[in-house]
């Protein structure tokens, strides 16, 4: 089955469109090796791929025949994504979300006073 395919049928990617774009762009790996969409997939295949900033690690058990549901996904592959990939989304989260983004406009009111008030307490 073309890794591609694969992807979309355990759900990692919510079209096939989207998966084999992935791989176009090098996102996606099977066994350390940067592949086209069109690469065949076999079970104890070690896929990676970047999807939002993790790596997910990924063990092929079997090939699905069509999408599968939610709840099957496990049936078909092992994660071995470590549990350090997804602490670091949430510290990037954290991150992002203090800084304004690049173009938008002047520094609100508020914007304004919680600058004012670290230079004072700065100052001080």
């Amino acid at each position: 089955m073309r890794i591609d395919k694969y992807l979309w049928h355990t759900r990692y990617y919510k079209t096939r469109n989207i998966a084999s774009t992935a791989c176009k762009k090098g996102q996606v790996k099977i066994n350390g090796q940067v592949v086209k969409s069109s690469r065949a997939v076999y079970p104890t295949d070690k896929v990676v791929l970047r999807k939002n900033q993790i790596n997910y690690e990924l063990i092929v058990l079997d090939i699905p025949k069509n999408r599968i549901g939610a709840k099957l996904v496990n049936i078909y592959r092992k994660d071995i994504t470590p549990k350090e990939a997804f602490e670091n989304e949430e510290l990037l989260k954290y991150s992002k979300s203090y800084y304004r983004k690049k173009g938008t406009g002047r520094p609100t009111k508020k914007d304004r006073r919680e600058i004012e008030d670290y230079l004072d307490d700065e100052a001080e």
